[in-house]
């Protein structure tokens, strides 16, 4: 049931977002004479690792780290990353990943693939058997404003919790969230 609703509503979703899919692509084509998409290396479902991909946002140069673990990651961003991360908008191509099954709409945003500490506390406690999501129960609850251990906790909790129910009430504030630029800092 879960990847029915995955599946028609990752379609309905890109057709809706396509005029943002082309429109940022040309303006970061123009702008940073780049290819508008990037594709990190993610921990997925059973953490095997799938290619997850998302708006450019940050410069060719930084590290391969979580943006809140940068020193300074204003200095990384692109001309337009810190509108499209501001926004959520680099997310879009993520819908994608859920198209073809290596996400979900809802559940443990993915970990970097070098994220070593977090996806095995997450394989301790069966966390990973969970598909990743565009947004999570962690999401909604503070985003980059919180530590692994506290993602942990609320992953888990969600993990334990999961209904429909549950991922429509995680999808209605996330939207609420993204609207009001809340717990988003780069």
């Amino acid at each position: 049931m879960n990847r029915l609703f995955d599946f028609f509503s990752s379609i309905l979703l890109i057709l809706i977002s396509s005029p943002f899919l082309l429109i940022f692509s040309i303006l970061i084509i123009c702008i940073n004479r780049v290819c508008p998409i990037h594709f990190s290396k993610r921990s997925g479902q059973n953490s095997k690792i799938f290619l997850m991909p998302k708006f450019i946002t940050m410069k060719k140069n930084t590290p391969q780290v979580a943006s809140h673990l940068l020193k300074n990651p204003d200095k990384y961003l692109t001309k337009l990353g810190k509108f499209l991360r501001k926004t959520s908008l680099d997310e879009i191509p993520q819908l994608f990943s859920v198209l073809v099954g290596h996400m979900s709409l809802v559940g443990p945003r993915p970990a970097l693939f070098n994220q070593y500490e977090l996806i095995k506390k997450r394989q301790s406690l069966k966390i990973d058997k969970l598909k990743p999501g565009i947004t999570g129960y962690a999401q909604i609850n503070g985003r980059d404003n919180i530590s692994n251990k506290e993602k942990i906790k609320l992953d888990y909790y969600y993990l334990k919790n999961k209904s429909i129910k549950l991922d429509l009430k995680i999808i209605y504030l996330t939207i609420y969230k993204i609207l009001n630029s809340n717990n988003i800092s780069h």
